[in-house]
């Protein structure tokens, strides 16, 4: 069963074109993330590749206490709301509480709820009724069938556009697995299916007071996602992840990224 597609601003999801939700793990600063906005929006037109720019204002569920978590809902999303405007492109944060959805969607076009709060009915319940499509990633705890009972929610409460990220599957003590007939079985109930790559390489708590991961796989796993059907990846990238403050060992080197996007629309291609 192909999944339902709809329209992002002038994007298509689901209509076998993929889908490239792209940036920074987060806003770092104002300058930088404007930076990587450029960056990212001339890359993926050079590549005639569809692009949501994607960054977090904060990271409520930093391991430490000490960690970097970001500049605030409301300075945040103004900044990724102008960004939108002057490149052209969608944006998209993610939201931890019903009151930052209703913040977030002044500014932004997808809100995306966090996989550990994939079934937290309040934050569902506001993000549909903001009338934002709504991203939902799957939590590394729950079955791909599962997500049905998160899209019967998102229904109840409005909802006319949204997708599901398949992010990884808890496995065991720091690690995660990402299963690629997840894809399949997601798409099979008519819901369009993003594949993060870069959060399915964490090693959650790997560090001990950080989250590690396995960077280098990130390209392996989109381009298995690709080839096993997807509507199109999620990738967190920075111009140098070693000095990222947050989740560099899962991003993938700016640099890095032409020839990734070129080898995954390809492989689109062949099997859309």
């Amino acid at each position: 069963m192909p999944p339902t597609s709809f329209s992002i601003g002038s994007l298509t999801l689901g209509a076998g074109e993929p889908v490239f939700i792209l940036g920074p793990c987060v806003i770092e600063s104002e300058e930088f993330v404007w930076k990587m906005a450029r960056a990212l929006r001339e890359m993926t037109q050079a590549a005639g590749a569809q692009f949501v720019f994607k960054a977090s204002y904060d990271k409520a569920n930093r391991t430490s206490v000490k960690s970097y978590r970001g500049i605030g809902v409301r300075e945040g999303c103004a900044i990724l709301g102008a960004i939108g405007k002057e490149l052209g492109v969608p944006v998209t944060t993610d939201v931890h509480s019903p009151e930052e959805a209703r913040v977030a969607a002044e500014w932004v076009d997808i809100l995306q709820i966090p996989a550990f709060l994939c079934r937290q009915t309040d934050l569902i319940q506001a993000a549909a009724e903001t009338g934002r499509v709504v991203n939902v990633k799957k939590g590394q705890f729950l079955s791909p069938w599962e997500v049905k009972n998160i899209a019967d929610k998102l229904v109840a409460f409005g909802a006319k556009k949204f997708f599901f990220t398949e992010r990884g599957t808890t496995f065991g003590y720091n690690n995660l697995v990402a299963d690629m007939r997840s894809l399949y079985w997601i798409r099979e109930q008519g819901f369009p299916v993003i594949f993060d790559a870069t959060h399915s390489v964490q090693r959650p708590g790997g560090g001990g007071d950080k989250t590690s991961g396995d960077g280098v796989l990130a390209p392996v796993l989109a381009r298995a996602a690709m080839a096993a059907g997807c509507d199109g990846v999620f990738i967190e990238t920075h111009e140098n992840p070693a000095l990222a403050l947050s989740d560099g060992p899962n991003q993938i080197p700016l640099a890095d990224l032409p020839r990734l996007l070129s080898q995954l629309r390809s492989i689109n291609a062949l099997v859309a």
